[in-house]
């Protein structure tokens, strides 16, 4: 087994751990149809319509029961890879967002992300998260899809700490550390997932 494919191991091993969902992928091709076949799957993800909670008459009722359209973020593409992603969303009926997040803000059900860096020995994803768009997309998003190429898995942070380096000279810097799903304990040390992000953290592995 080569170096490269012991880090990968390690990085899935460490990041199912801490409930993220670890799967592998050929090509990027492969990581939108797992996209947009794991948005199938799921319920759309639209606010409750205000006052739904409340009796409604049986017009209103229907209104409220109506299928909201699901919402994929894919902010960080570049146009070629964003067109194909696109032509896979608009097939399944799924509305593909690259830019316009504040106006999503209750509705985006995934976030599609490529990750800048992985490292294995805690199973986290760093990503350079500098503009707003790709932070909202990652962060309000139910599901949270990041492709990380197995090349660029670390063993530790401080192996990527060059990398880090020269990701902090950008400005602005906003770097992401994601390590699973979003989750918490402060309200009465009860566990609670996506209180602070995505429900869901889904990393394809990518061969490269």
């Amino acid at each position: 087994m080569t170096a490269t494919a012991t880090l990968a191991d390690t990085f899935a091993e460490k990041a199912k751990l801490v409930s993220a969902v670890v799967s592998t992928v050929k090509s990027l091709e492969e990581a939108f149809d797992y996209t947009v076949d794991l948005c199938a799957k799921k319920e759309a993800c639209k606010l409750l319509i205000s006052g739904c909670g409340e009796p409604l008459s049986p017009p209103a009722e229907g209104l409220c029961e109506t299928k909201q359209e699901k919402v994929v973020a894919a902010p960080a593409l570049p146009a070629a890879q964003f067109k194909a992603f696109k032509k896979r969303c608009d097939e399944s009926g799924f509305k593909l967002l690259q830019k316009g997040m504040r106006d999503n803000l209750g509705g985006i059900d995934i976030g599609f992300t490529v990750a800048d860096w992985g490292i294995a020995d805690t199973g986290t994803l760093v990503i350079d998260s500098s503009s707003e768009e790709l932070r909202l997309a990652t962060m309000i998003s139910e599901i949270h899809v990041a492709v990380l190429p197995i090349s660029k898995i670390v063993a530790d942070t401080a192996a990527q700490m060059k990398q880090q380096v020269a990701l902090m000279r950008k400005t602005p810097n906003y770097t992401a550390f994601v390590t699973g799903a979003s989750r918490t304990a402060d309200i009465e040390r009860v566990l609670a997932l996506g209180v602070h992000g995505p429900l869901e953290l889904h990393i394809l592995l990518l061969e490269d």
